[in-house]
Order: C-alpha cells, then structure tokens, then sequence
C-alpha cells in the first residue's frame, strides 16, 4: 500500500468512527480548518511543543494553560493507525498524554509521514525503546448501558476533529 492509499484508509475509518477528519495541503489551509474548528471554542489548550503544535495561532483571550480547565485540547498525534482510523498519543517530550482526554473537543493534528498502515507497523517503526506512555484515541469517547443505549462525550471528548497536513 502506497503512503497516499494509507493516509486515504485512515481518512476514511476516522470518518466511520466519528471523528471529523480533515486533509489540508499547506499552512493557509491548516489555519482555516484550525479557525473552522475553533469557531466556538472559549478555552484552548495547545501544548506548543511541536513545531505543527507551535505554528497553531489562537486568539491570547481563548489560549489557556491549564488543560485541565480547556473546552478544547489541540494538540499533535505521534502518529495514526490507518486500518482502525485511531490517533496515537505518547508521552514522549514532556507531552500530558491526558491534556486531549478531558476537554470536550479534541482537534488533533497528524503529520502525514506518521500514518501507519497497522499497529504492527507503528510499534516496528518506534523499534525497542517505546515511550513510557500510549494513548490510543479512536473516535470521540462513546459508553452504552446495558440497555446499549449509546450515549457520547461521558468520559471524554463528544468531538473529535482529526486535521491530517
């Protein structure tokens, strides 16, 4: 599979399994669907570790520090699983794995070149020395009952934005 049929897998199960997936092509384009997915944010939390992570503009009266109290967590994967359509999220340079878990909108930014094809792919990718920590985000946070009356958004984000560049 070439990196562009990998990169259209992972578009397509992000889509199936709720998340807002969204390609963009160069930096004007990462700031509309950025603006686009903000549009009624309050609070946002932006670790600014990475240089994607650094080149997202917020407005300084929206940017917070504390996650904890964000409305929406924007942040950069480590990387993606094509075949589930799921974000992978390490602790890897200081990053709080937890930051995009709490607030009730998660807008993910994902470098192309770190799409995987499988899980499989990934973990040979990252060799014999993994992060401490892993989170695997797929979709928005769903729970049934046992009734299986699904309910979205109780024990994480309702939405969940994927902005692939």
């Amino acid at each position: 599979m070439t990196q562009e049929e990998t990169i259209a897998l992972f578009m397509d199960n992000a889509a199936k399994v709720a998340a807002e997936p969204i390609r963009v092509a160069d930096g004007g384009a990462f700031q509309k669907a950025l603006d686009d997915a903000l549009a009624e944010a309050d609070s946002i939390f932006c670790p600014a570790i990475t240089e994607k992570e650094k080149a997202v503009q917020i407005a300084a009266e929206k940017r917070t520090e504390d996650y904890v109290s964000a409305s929406v967590c924007v942040e950069e994967a480590t990387a993606a699983i094509a075949e589930t359509g799921s974000l992978v999220f390490s602790s890897q340079g200081g990053k709080p794995v937890q930051a995009g878990l709490l607030p009730a909108q998660h807008v993910a930014i994902v470098s192309s070149e770190n799409i995987y094809e499988t899980l499989d792919d990934y973990f040979s990718a990252i060799g014999a020395s993994p992060p401490t920590n892993i989170t695997l985000e797929t979709g928005p946070s769903r729970t049934a009952d046992i009734e299986l009356t699904l309910t979205i958004g109780v024990h994480g984000p309702g939405r969940l934005t994927v902005i692939v560049f």
